[in-house]
């Protein structure tokens, strides 16, 4: 049918699609370094990456995929998460003040101890127990979004 279509469309040279393995490559970050502060990762994968104690403090990860990932003692302060998949990731002692989460998905995500005064959690999608043990610290108003951390959290008073 291939053959078929191109024969119809006049196309004599063959056509090769994009797969996905190839597609994730073009997407992946390729090289993690300790400072990547500010840098412009959007829609970037990072699958199973070790970015435990990173700087990535005010860096654009919109639409970024985030799975299965360490990010343990990492700075993320007035990040842009939103639209994040973050599926099964360690956040534990990261600091996420100023942070935007708004849509993520970070089921099975951890946060123990991580910090969150005025990040913004508007939409996201957590778990129950992490959701109630972040609103048990929840703090502040985000400086981007003027978002209210424990209304995005959608914690009780």
């Amino acid at each position: 049918m291939t053959f078929l279509f191109l024969a119809v469309c006049g196309l004599s040279e063959s056509v090769s699609a994009i797969t996905a393995p190839e597609l994730r490559g073009q997407r992946a970050v390729q090289e993690i370094t300790a400072d990547m502060h500010g840098l412009d990762l959007k829609e970037k994968e990072f699958l199973k990456a070790d970015l435990r104690d990173v700087n990535l403090s005010g860096t654009d990860l919109r639409g970024a995929v985030i799975n299965t990932s360490s990010l343990q003692g990492a700075d993320l302060r007035d990040a842009d998460l939103s639209d994040v998949v973050g599926f099964a990731s360690r956040f534990d002692r990261a600091d996420l003040r100023g942070a935007v989460f708004t849509n993520a998905m970070l089921m099975q995500s951890r946060f123990t101890d991580a910090r969150i005064e005025g990040a913004d959690f508007t939409d996201a999608v957590l778990d129950l127990p992490q959701q109630r043990a972040l609103c048990a610290t929840a703090d502040g108003v985000n400086p981007h979004s003027g978002a209210i951390t424990r209304e995005s959290l959608g914690c009780r008073p």
